[in-house]
């Protein structure tokens, strides 16, 4: 790996007296799907929220360590927290699209952060949209409510929102556990699409996604990273028997 966009650095997070993370080091290259795999409860989505400090929202979090992104670090006291999650856009598990129209759902953002004059904010919903490929879709029902799409549209309707800010890294936390396998391969295809210009982390508990979704791979347990190498390195030849019992479906 030459080029590191996120470097994170023995990081550890507890929930009050519980040990989530432990000593977790890692780097995150940019332009490539980075997907972070283990059984349930080992810490996955833990380690995503912390990235954009969605968990300094839960009561009793401690942390220490760093997050390194572009040489500055997203755990300092003098982040600003607001910026970091325009910068570090993130997607979850179920769909949550605003209660209001298409349109509204995409523009919402950029309004907030003064990205442009009405006109200008018009064309980013029709440009995100498109990355996202819903233009197609959605274009002629701008201003229907979002609930009226699909799950699998609704996901992408997100995933729009988050890209209509205009983030440096994506977070995405079991994006496609809540869609049909159709619309799971629409998302996928997608997340394919976009690394060519972000950078994008997945959480995923489906083995088979992470194979063919991503560039490297982190395998977490017990709060700890096991290993982390390119994917097909990972899946091939792991170097920890841990690895090689979680891929063979011997515990997970």
């Amino acid at each position: 790996m030459t080029q590191t966009k996120l470097a994170v650095d023995k990081l550890n997070l507890w929930f009050g007296d519980n040990h989530v993370l432990k000593d977790v080091s890692l780097s995150v290259p940019p332009n490539a799907v980075t997907a972070i795999m283990g059984p349930s409860g080992c810490g996955k989505s833990t380690l995503l929220r912390t990235i954009n400090r969605m968990n300094d929202l839960i009561l009793g979090t401690r942390v220490n360590g760093r997050i390194m992104m572009d040489g500055e670090d997203v755990l300092a006291d003098s982040t600003d927290v607001i910026e970091l999650r325009k910068r570090v856009g993130m997607v979850f598990q179920k769909p949550n699209p605003f209660p209001k129209s298409i349109y509204e759902n995409i523009a919402f953002g950029p309004r907030i952060h003064h990205l442009g004059s009405p006109s200008e904010i018009a064309e980013r919903v029709e440009r995100t949209l498109i990355a996202a490929n819903l233009w197609d879709e959605v274009k002629d029902r701008l201003h229907d409510n979002a609930f009226s799409l699909s799950g699998g549209q609704q996901q992408r309707l997100c995933m729009a929102r988050c890209l209509s800010v205009e983030p440096e890294v994506i977070l995405l936390d079991e994006p496609a556990s809540a869609l049909d396998p159709l619309s799971s391969a629409r998302l996928e295809e997608l997340i394919g699409q976009l690394k060519k210009n972000y950078t994008i982390i997945i959480v995923t508990h489906n083995m088979q996604q992470a194979a063919r979704v991503s560039d490297w791979c982190a395998f977490l347990m017990l709060g700890e990273l096991v290993e982390f190498d390119r994917t097909d390195r990972i899946f091939t030849k792991p170097r920890d028997k841990r690895t090689e019992d979680f891929l063979s479906g011997r515990f997970g």
